[in-house]
């Protein structure tokens, strides 16, 4: 398919699932930006997600967001129940122009869905010339180091860096061994999956995919991973008055869908603090990136930059049993 039809597609079965027309054009674009970088478990697989979401009456179709200043260089966003893509798009502007402004700024995404991956929003804030961080929890999922568990949730954690005349440095990865969706795939297509990724209901290690989605996940690198699962938690439940991956998953009441809570962004001006020298310095993280393209490292986000080239001259390729899957929504919504 081309990403214009993609596109099209996205916006008409979540217009279909339930959403108002801006609401599902926020959303779609994050749908098509993982399925035009290549990463599958964050692309058309999710319209699966966010339809069953919207089903379960957890998302709000139209949301009211409400904009707030807790101080100068804070920005609130209260969603209202809608999906994050939607109540990010309306604060963005705002968290840029602080960011300008006073060098550093915050904004909290309060009561708000989550299902997708946050490098899209740090990717944008970059290409607004920013350094720019994004945490959010989930539904507790995931077993702390020495436990079997589930405590936090896959707790992702993503970064941008401002890189004039490139694409942006981005990295953006799950504090669980593998993000959640991984996992997903893995039990659709009837694969076993590593048996360090999880355990099953009993505190097992497993490697039925089935087994770790009802039992527990692990965080990757150990104590290292669940110490910073716990940083995440932290930043967007309690400091910003949301909701931790435990109560997350208390509220969805069983319901199955995705998760419910806040999300904490950061963003900085490199000329805030560099002034006149903004351009030498940035020049010097070019450096730090060729030393390490150099050995035949790669960077981080490379890969997706790659795919991203291909997908835009080529268009992607979406199995046929997923696109029916997909299509049948609109026969029956």
């Amino acid at each position: 398919m081309r990403l214009d039809e993609l596109r099209v597609l996205a916006c008409t079965v979540l217009r279909r699932a339930g959403l108002a027309g801006h609401h599902a054009e926020a959303v779609a674009e994050t749908i098509v930006a993982g399925e035009r970088d290549g990463c599958a478990s964050h692309g058309a697989y999710r319209l699966l997600v966010a339809a069953n979401t919207i089903r379960k009456g957890i998302v709000t179709s139209n949301p009211k967001l409400q904009i707030e200043e807790p101080g100068p260089a804070l920005v609130r966003v209260r969603g209202d129940y809608g999906f994050a893509q939607l109540a990010f798009a309306r604060g963005r502007p705002r968290l840029v122009d602080k960011a300008r402004r006073f060098g550093i700024a915050a904004m909290a995404l309060n009561d708000v869905v989550h299902f997708a991956a946050l490098w899209p929003e740090v990717e944008a804030l970059a290409e607004d010339g920013l350094v720019s961080l994004a945490v959010t929890p989930s539904h507790a999922w995931v077993a702390p180091a020495g436990g079997t568990r589930p405590v936090f949730g896959t707790n992702p954690i993503a970064f941008g860096w401002p890189r004039p005349g490139r694409d942006p440095f981005v990295f953006d990865f799950a504090t669980s061994a593998v993000a959640r969706g991984e996992i997903e795939l893995h039990r659709r297509a009837g694969k076993a999956v590593p048996d360090d990724w999880g355990y099953d209901a009993e505190g097992k290690a497993t490697t039925d995919a089935e087994a770790v989605l009802n039992g527990a996940m692990r965080t990757f690198g150990g104590h290292k991973g669940s110490a910073l699962a716990a940083m995440v938690e932290l930043l967007a439940g309690p400091l910003i008055g949301d909701l931790t991956s435990r109560q997350s998953l208390i509220a969805d009441a069983e319901r199955g869908g995705s998760p419910i809570g806040g999300e904490l962004l950061i963003a900085i001006d490199p000329a805030a603090f560099l002034g006149g020298s903004v351009a030498e310095h940035l020049a010097q993280a070019e450096a730090m990136f060729e030393s390490i393209e150099r050995q035949g490292a790669r960077l981080p986000s490379a890969r997706r930059y790659a795919a991203r080239a291909h997908s835009l001259e080529h268009g992607v390729l979406i199995p046929s049993a997923l696109h029916a899957e997909i299509t049948k929504i609109l026969e029956t919504e």
